[in-house]
């Protein structure tokens, strides 16, 4: 047998015994629409190209559902990562670090918001965006304590944590999990009545409105045009906050910095995940929020954050 079939045999059979471990040994999806292809994990894997473990190539149009825009394995992404890795691994809050503050001065500057704070995944930035939300409300609005309500639109998908999950009206998601998050409530996606509706009957208690403003996993389902402006207005008219989650939609990817801009319409709080050809790719991978909200009295908010979420990003935005 030729040298050269004979190793590829071996590596297809090594990559299926390992797809057999990770049957038996990892955690099963039952209610995806689909079935994983078993991709080998090869240094093959460059650019737009993938092979699986039989050596058939091809293109990834799923690029990790746009976590891998740049393709896989970009010399200058894995270089700015590898540059960082050699010089720091971590600083906790409790010390400064000389990447963070020109992380945060380039991409407020570049969206144009007061404030930035870098997540780890785009779910987490979900959470803190209501964590942020609710503090507003009782410090800022006035919300009686613990009474703070979020507002979702149907079909939403941002996660599967215990609180993305409370929001959720898909039973697939929400089964056998519960008790839910208290608080959520859902209204029609693309039905301003139903959120004025909702607004009405017990704004004073409404911190914010969380939406994407083009669902993903419910089938990118698109709004009228100018529904993120007229919801932006109803937001302004009861004091509640307008979050929008773009963490599928934003970084280029409807042709606008942020899809929210095809409506001119400026959220108060922002979710942003997955990547752009700005900031980064592959792995290393860009979630943050953006807020321009005053909290008064001088208080401060406590949350998560490392040097890795800002200073490869910053290399990998200078390259254009």
């Amino acid at each position: 047998m030729n040298e050269c079939v004979w190793v590829q045999l071996q590596s297809a059979r090594t990559c299926l015994l390992q797809l057999q471990f990770a049957k038996m040994l990892g955690m099963h999806n039952e209610n995806r629409i689909y079935f994983p292809h078993a991709i080998s994990n090869s240094s093959q894997n460059v650019g737009t190209r993938l092979l699986d473990v039989d050596g058939r190539e091809y293109f990834d149009f799923l690029s990790a559902y746009s976590a891998v825009n740049q393709g896989h394995c970009h010399p200058k992404i894995i270089g700015a990562l590898v540059e960082q890795a050699q010089k720091l691994t971590l600083t906790s809050r409790a010390f400064h670090n000389d990447a963070l503050g020109e992380y945060a001065e380039f991409v407020t500057s570049y969206f144009g918001y007061d404030r930035v704070l870098p997540m780890n995944t785009g779910v987490e930035g979900g959470e803190t965006a209501i964590k942020l939300a609710r503090r507003w409300g009782y410090d800022v609005k006035g919300i009686p304590e613990n009474q703070a309500r979020v507002i979702f639109a149907g079909n939403n998908f941002w996660g599967r944590t215990l609180a993305a999950i409370s929001s959720s009206n898909d039973p697939t998601a929400y089964t056998g999990f519960g008790p839910y998050m208290p608080g959520f409530s859902s209204v029609e996606y693309n039905d301003l009545a139903s959120l004025e509706a909702e607004f009405e009957k017990d704004g004073a208690n409404i911190a914010a409105f969380m939406v994407e403003p083009i669902q993903g996993e419910a089938g990118v389902v698109v709004p009228y045009d100018g529904y993120m402006t007229d919801v932006k207005k109803l937001c302004e008219k009861h004091n509640i906050l307008l979050i929008a989650d773009e963490v599928q939609t934003g970084l280029g990817r409807t042709g606008h910095r942020l899809a929210v801009d095809h409506d001119g319409c400026k959220p108060d709080i922002v979710v942003l995940g997955k990547v752009s050809e700005r900031f980064c790719g592959s792995f290393i991978v860009i979630h943050c929020i953006f807020c321009s909200l005053t909290y008064g009295r001088g208080r401060t908010l406590s949350f998560s954050g490392s040097l890795w979420r800002c200073d490869p990003r910053i290399g990998c935005s200078r390259f254009g």
